[in-house]
């Protein structure tokens, strides 16, 4: 349980707070790269309570502005892509994507004025599917050579979608394997021709049995959590018999990230950004090692849950989030419909804008949430302390976090630790763009 004072500092993430300074030391998804697509690309952003607007100008160039434009402070999200630039329409005023201003149209034809007016701009970069910037000071770090951002184009899948409540309780769910067995409960399995996507629909490796059956069958995983040079990583056993155990591993990334099976495979790395301290998105990247990534068939799947284009879902607090109390008694342990991220968005969401963690009672199966809490009040003094903080990382220390292994499979209940590792060493070295030995964090 923490208290008050302990819950603000790791939930309040706007600039000068101490979890904001932690979260401007990383790079950050501010947008789909499919938001900038389009006969105007020009998207407002709001990330770690700033306002800021994302462009490409007409040579393809990205840029990060803050949202106001100096002169005064109308709003750029509204502006014009023209002449190397994005321009005001309340005077004209024109900015590059590194924040020069170019002219001042309504000065005097001799004035000097844009030679001293600088909009403040963002480092941004373009990786598999999401737009990144870095909100803080210095030279950004670099990233880590995992799978999700060395994995060709053809490979990867990116979406994200809004959630109405603070970052670190949709992040935190993802680290606790045993709601799955409860709120993610099915009453029946489908086939598999209908699993591609979807999450625990698919088969793990090495075994005929529907997640949904395992996650019903089984609901009380043992559940171990270690530490590694990038987070934690987080391994729930399910003894199906004496002689075989479902493995799950999954990673915590650090600061806001986990990495998860969905498939025997593809993986999801997922991003939980803060747009303010009381509402975040979910950006995800679907990482495949076997064929190109359906895309299509992965888009419409999660349009019919999300709209454009702001990605609000169409299920939540407005509608109850489509509960229905007749397939809560015969379909679902919720009665929320299919989809895992409903049942995740109430599960969060219903916790409050923000949760109140000096109201709640930790079990066995939160010890990875515990775990995290105490790496990021460690990390959150590091960086109050003027140490870089778990994960800020040189380009030499960026190749060596790979990865990271993740896997859903059924072996052997003796030999289970060997047999995840074999599981994922299997699937890379069927890749063929995989590195074969990523890093275990040891």
């Amino acid at each position: 349980m923490l208290s008050a004072a302990q819950n603000d500092v790791i939930t309040q993430i706007t600039a000068g707070k101490p979890a904001g300074k932690l979260l401007r030391c990383y790079w950050q998804p501010a947008a789909l790269a499919v938001e900038l697509e389009g006969e105007r690309p020009i998207r407002p952003v709001k990330l770690l309570g700033q306002n800021l607007v994302l462009f490409r100008d007409e040579s393809g160039k990205l840029g990060l502005l803050d949202r106001d434009c100096p002169h005064r402070n109308a709003d750029l999200a509204f502006g014009r892509l023209e002449d190397g630039g994005l321009r005001c329409p309340f005077h004209g005023w024109l900015f590059d994507t590194d924040g020069n201003c170019l002219q001042t149209p309504a000065e005097p034809k001799d004035s000097k004025l844009c030679k001293h007016i600088h909009q403040k701009s963002y480092p941004v970069i373009e990786k598999s599917g999401i737009i990144f910037a870095y909100l803080g000071e210095g030279e950004p770090p670099a990233f880590p050579e995992m799978d999700c951002f060395i994995a060709p184009e053809p490979y990867v899948f990116a979406f994200k979608g809004l959630i109405d409540c603070n970052w670190l309780q949709a992040l935190e769910v993802g680290m606790d394997p045993a709601h799955a067995s409860f709120l993610h409960r099915f009453f029946e399995d489908e086939a598999q021709d209908a699993a591609y996507g979807r999450q625990f629909r698919a088969t793990s490796a090495d075994s005929e049995i529907p997640m949904t059956r395992v996650l019903r069958e089984f609901p009380c995983p043992d559940i171990a959590v270690e530490p590694t040079d990038y987070g934690l990583r987080v391994i729930a056993l399910r003894e199906l018999s004496e002689e075989q155990t479902h493995v799950r591993v999954t990673n915590v990334l650090f600061p806001q990230a986990f990495t998860i099976p969905l498939s025997a495979t593809m993986t999801i790395t997922q991003w939980h950004v803060p747009i303010d301290d009381t509402s975040c998105y979910w950006y995800a990247i679907f990482t495949s090692f076997d064929q190109p990534v359906d895309k299509k068939t992965m888009r419409d799947q999660r349009l019919k849950l999300y709209t454009l284009p702001d990605y609000r879902p169409r299920v939540g607090r407005f509608n109850d989030y489509g509960f229905d109390p007749y397939e809560q008694a015969n379909q679902t342990y919720t009665g929320m419909g299919e989809d895992i991220n409903v049942h995740d968005q109430w599960a969060i969401e219903s916790q409050g804008k923000i949760q109140d963690r000096t109201r709640e009672h930790l079990g066995q199966t939160d010890k990875a949430i515990v775990a995290f809490r105490r790496i990021l009040i460690a990390e959150i003094r590091a960086v109050e302390n003027g140490t870089a903080p778990l994960m800020v990382l040189n380009e030499e220390q960026a190749k060596t976090v790979r990865g990271p292994a993740t896997m859903d499979g059924v072996g052997p209940t003796q030999d289970w630790q060997e047999y995840w590792q074999n599981v994922d060493k299997r699937r890379r070295q069927g890749a063929l763009w995989a590195v074969t030995e990523p890093t275990l964090g040891e």
